[in-house]
């Protein structure tokens, strides 16, 4: 099985990743406008390079509580499907290579696993793998 390649990035105190393929820039937070009417992790549209991308508070979308935003507050722009949009997060770390097996499976009993693929383990970090289809599905229903 080949490496797989993610950006990890912090919400609170846990550290989560997303598929690099996924990923396609890391930006500061900007002026973002709001949108009226959205659900309340929609924060809003930003204008970058010419494409509105609506922006998601990943912290209120898994219900993590509200985000204090920070010089190392970042906007992870993602691929979904034929959309680009953007992922507020508190801090990006780094990009990590994840070997298959170091990932774990999570049981779903506990909370809203459809969400997480499972966690790796890395260097004695535990890294939340995030299943973006999913997560992005639940906010188009």
């Amino acid at each position: 099985m080949k490496m797989l390649k993610i950006v990890a990035f912090k919400l609170g105190e846990e550290e989560y990743g997303l598929d690099i393929d996924q990923v396609q820039s890391i930006e500061r937070i900007d002026h973002i406008t709001r949108v009226p009417n959205a659900p309340s992790y929609v924060k809003g549209v930003i204008n970058l390079r010419g494409k509105v991308n609506p922006i998601i508070d990943l912290r209120s979308k898994l219900n993590l509580g509200q985000a204090q935003y920070t010089e190392n507050t970042r906007v992870i722009i993602v691929k979904y499907e034929d959309i680009d949009l953007g992922l507020i997060v508190d801090h990006t770390s780094d990009v990590i290579d994840v070997e298959p097996e170091s990932i774990e499976m999570i049981s779903s009993s506990s909370f809203n696993a459809d969400y997480f693929r499972g966690i790796a383990k890395v260097e004695g970090r535990l890294i939340i793998l995030i299943k973006l289809a999913e997560l992005m599905k639940s906010t188009t229903d």
